[in-house]
């Protein structure tokens, strides 16, 4: 008998332990900053790091994701509040981060993976997560890349079969100095301007047309404006899951390190969502009746060869280039 009733205190005690520590205010409150719509790949990888996070500090740190561009859609404009603090942590195209860490330009020169599992080999290796704990730089602490899979051209006029055929076309590239080279480099017109922006202008046709990849050429409703897509592949650009170096000084170095594993351990989840993404999609894109062209090993070799020059403004970075393009 009495034996049944201990056991019946202790689980009344473990239950309202559990209640308690389920409905504890959490000792910090932060924000996480998101470009894309809740069921994006990469908006579930920020969710499931802020789960990961308030689990692993027992509730002691609660992470908001923001997504839908709720607090901006300039990358940039993000970066510089969330070196001042002024943002929590955000989830940043690394094109716009390397305006303020250069090296960081060459994880997106065009071409320089030979396909996704290099690109991954490079960023989980050596030679990226040095690049990511150089974000120390400019006041920010680089949590992990989340996949963002290839970006390729898509416009409002034709189908790009060739480089020729981007000449002379008006192009929206993200706000960094090496997309707009890229551009200029296929003999288009980069016009760099924030992603809230371009819908808008394939619409009114103040741009013919822009570059990323398939989840947010659907995300973005971009498909209904601009319905030819070229699959060229230039460019792997990653993102970036970032902190607030000022912001993260303000936990214990064990809340610290939940948030750092965390992170990593949300990678491998994101990863497997963008790869449905990515090809549901695609196939999206074709039942809306979009155009899309395959370019023959042949072609993809004349926009290598063009963009080829641009290996050279990064001269400084020679040595760094060529340890990735070893990676095996």
């Amino acid at each position: 008998m009495w034996k049944r009733v201990f056991i019946i205190l202790v689980l009344a005690a473990a239950v309202v332990a559990i209640a308690s520590a389920q409905t504890t205010k959490p000792q910090f409150e932060f924000k996480l900053y998101e470009i894309h719509e809740t069921s994006y790949p990469t908006t579930q990888g920020d969710i499931e790091f802020a789960r990961l996070v308030n689990v692993g500090t027992q509730g002691r740190v609660h992470i908001t994701v923001y997504d839908n561009g709720q607090l901006g859609s300039d990358e940039k404009a993000i970066v510089e509040q969330t070196q001042m603090g002024a943002m929590d942590f955000a989830r940043i195209s690394l094109a716009p981060l390397a305006q303020f860490v250069p090296a960081l330009n060459v994880l997106t020169l065009p071409y320089i993976y030979r396909d996704g599992d290099h690109m991954w080999k490079v960023l989980s290796g050596p030679i990226g997560q040095k690049l990511l704990a150089s974000v120390d730089k400019a006041n920010l602490v680089g949590l992990c890349y989340y996949d963002a899979g290839a970006r390729s051209f898509y416009n409002s006029k034709k189908e790009i079969k060739s480089v020729a055929d981007l000449r002379g076309m008006k192009i929206r590239v993200q706000q960094a100095k090496l997309p707009m080279d890229m551009v200029t480099a296929l003999g288009g017109s980069p016009t760099p301007m924030a992603t809230g922006d371009v819908y808008s202008a394939l619409q009114t046709h103040v741009i013919d047309g822009a570059e990323n990849n398939w989840p947010s050429y659907i995300s973005f409703s971009h498909f209904e404006v601009a319905k030819y897509y070229t699959v060229d592949g230039h460019t792997r650009v990653p993102e970036v899951l970032v902190a607030s170096k000022i912001v993260l000084s303000k936990l214990t170095k064990a809340d610290q390190d939940v948030v750092m594993k965390s992170a990593t351990a949300s990678v491998e989840y994101q990863k497997a969502l963008w790869a449905k993404s990515d090809k549901d999609s695609e196939a999206k894109a074709k039942a809306a009746g979009c155009i899309i062209t395959y370019l023959s090993p042949a072609t993809i070799a004349e926009f290598q060869k063009a963009v080829q020059p641009m290996y050279a403004g990064y001269s400084d970075f020679a040595d760094l280039i060529a340890q990735i393009q070893a990676v095996q």
